[in-house]
């Protein structure tokens, strides 16, 4: 078994560590609010470290999960940052729903290290159960030291293609579920505003065509009001606005993706900001 750091205790990492644990690596997680590291000890064993230098240092393996670009360049390139810190010929692997271009900057960093950029879909309950998506990007070396690895959490572990490969991939994802859950929200707004019964309707034609995940885990729920299932508006706003930057490099229009973005941040000026992405539907029922 091999020695893992973990950086980034969040709502995705916490169990994404514990995973690993559980499946017999020696586990060191950083986190920046040590409280959180020191739960997870108390909680899987193992250790923690009081940077994510000293944390890098000895580890086979090092992972990060954190928030944002700005956040993962402190705990890789900062003072006491990872990258640095780390042997020769160890893997670094990142989850962070990030820029592309931060992702190729990082694999450029050190060219003794095997590097994978590896965003993650399934939300809260994927990394709870260990089933979530993960695309990667970078050399096919580095991936076949890291899906024995990610196996732990994963139930579906794709090489993309080339250094940030991946975050462009998760951007895709985004792009689509965005497009799913507008949808979705205006055809719960119809049904509810025609007097049909959504439990019924949603029952008959979740079974066709028009059938989602999103539909069958989150239209009943939606139709109720509940909007507490994990993946947060904020999360998906700053995702949308990684999607929209690249477009802008691309030169290319994603004129349904902006629009969804904008009624996004309706959704955060009502209060929405800590649900989850469907409460996309918040937006139409309360005009």
């Amino acid at each position: 078994m091999s020695s893992i750091t973990f950086i980034g205790l969040g709502v995705m990492g916490y169990p994404m560590a514990g995973h690993l644990a559980r499946a017999g690596h020696a586990v060191t997680v950083f986190n920046r609010t040590p409280a959180k590291a020191a739960a997870w000890v108390a909680e899987y064993g193992g250790a923690r470290a009081a940077t994510p230098a000293l944390a890098a240092r000895d580890a086979d393996v090092v992972l990060t999960c954190v928030g944002n670009d700005d956040d993962l360049r402190q705990v890789t390139l900062g003072p006491d940052g990872a990258l640095a810190a780390m042997r020769a010929g160890a893997l670094f692997v990142d989850h962070t729903t990030v820029s592309a271009s931060i992702a190729r900057e990082l694999a450029a960093f050190r060219d003794d290290l095997l590097v994978l950029d590896a965003p993650v879909s399934g939300g809260q309950a994927g990394a709870v159960n260990g089933a979530l998506t993960i695309m990667c990007g970078g050399a096919p070396l580095a991936f076949a030291a890291a899906e024995p690895v990610l196996a732990a959490y994963a139930k579906r572990i794709g090489l993309m293609g080339p250094a940030g490969s991946g975050q462009l991939t998760k951007m895709v994802n985004q792009i689509a579920i965005a497009g799913v859950l507008e949808g979705l929200a205006e055809a719960i707004h119809f049904a509810l505003a025609a007097g049909l019964d959504a439990t019924s309707v949603f029952d008959v034609i979740g079974k066709g065509a028009a059938q989602s995940w999103q539909m069958d885990n989150r239209a009943g729920t939606m139709a109720k009001g509940e909007y507490d299932f994990g993946f947060a508006v904020d999360w998906m706003r700053k995702d949308l606005g990684l999607v929209l930057d690249e477009a802008k490099r691309l030169d290319i229009s994603l004129p349904a993706t902006a629009l969804v973005d904008q009624f996004y941040g309706d959704v955060q000026a009502m209060g929405g900001r800590r649900q989850d992405t469907s409460a996309l539907l918040r937006r139409f029922r309360s005009l």
